[in-house]
């Protein structure tokens, strides 16, 4: 019975040894708590330190705020102030004056669609510059003092004729500034004058909503087209049509060399390339003499 019970209790070399692996390997998980305990100390927390703080943000009311807190409109006052002229400023610096970068791309927008500030009321009617921010730069704005000047506008009920308007009588047209009486001016120049008002959404920056917005004050008055002799014209000379292709004035000519003049819009049918959308367009400028 002895020899049964020793040899069942027995333990052979390799089942000793990773006993003894066993052993360390959780006598090392049990002391790794108090050894990271050991080497790191907690960091105490001067609560002196921050009641002082509270309390001299209290005698100030100066305000704390979390830092994902802040808004769009948030002014931000600027060190150095100095006399300015809002017309053309550019964007560094409406931020130098203390505007957000965002503030001064409406601005620069405003000005790309031909808006001009000409008193100090202009400047205060821009959305993106709060009462507060303009109630600052206001000194420092080299306009004349007075409300959003409206008075070179026409007067309800007028109408502008764009094909003999120059770019000053064009800015009169409510939603035209500068900017845009500069483009209308040298697109007309361009293809001769104007025959329907829709045109003008091919003028650079006039869209949709912009035509829309003054195709009520316009008028176009198609015997001020200048228009030209197909016969005769030079390939220079159809270069002025932004309808056409370098191609298709090509084939105008070499046509015409070959067959002879033109003796009606129709016979424009008969060169492959052009199509009736772009006949529609160059027809009210030709002549066939």
């Amino acid at each position: 019975m002895r020899p049964q019970i020793k040899n069942y209790l027995s333990v052979t070399k390799k089942e000793w040894n990773g006993m003894v692996v066993l052993i360390i390997l959780i006598a090392m998980v049990l002391l790794t708590p108090y050894l990271f305990q050991a080497n790191h100390k907690d960091n105490i927390i001067n609560f002196k330190a921050f009641d002082k703080a509270i309390t001299e943000t209290d005698k100030t009311g100066s305000i704390i705020a979390d830092e994902n807190t802040s808004t769009a409109n948030e002014t931000t006052l600027p060190v150095n102030l100095f006399q300015f002229n809002p017309n053309n400023l550019p964007l560094a610096g409406w931020v130098k004056l203390g505007l957000t970068e965002h503030q001064a791309q409406v601005i620069k927008h405003y000005e790309e669609k031909g808006g001009r500030f000409l008193t100090k009321g202009d400047v205060k009617k821009m959305y993106s510059i709060s009462p507060a921010e303009y109630k600052l730069l206001e000194p420092y704005i080299i306009l004349p003092d007075g409300p959003a000047y409206h008075t070179n506008k026409a007067k309800p009920g007028e109408v502008i004729e764009i094909n003999t308007a120059d770019s000053a009588r064009l800015t009169m047209i409510r939603g035209i500034g500068p900017a845009f009486a500069r483009r209308i001016v040298h697109y007309r120049e361009r293809i001769g004058g104007f025959y329907n008002k829709e045109q003008l959404k091919e003028v650079y920056g006039i869209d949709e909503e912009k035509y829309n917005q003054i195709k009520v004050d316009i008028a176009v008055d198609g015997r001020h087209i200048i228009k030209v002799n197909i016969n005769t014209a030079t390939f220079n000379e159809l270069k002025r049509f932004p309808y056409l292709s370098y191609k298709q004035m090509d084939a105008i000519v070499a046509y015409r060399d070959e067959h002879g003049n033109y003796s009606a819009l129709n016979d424009l049918k008969n060169i492959a390339i052009l199509n009736d959308g772009i006949l529609r367009k160059i027809g009210p400028y030709l002549v066939f003499k």
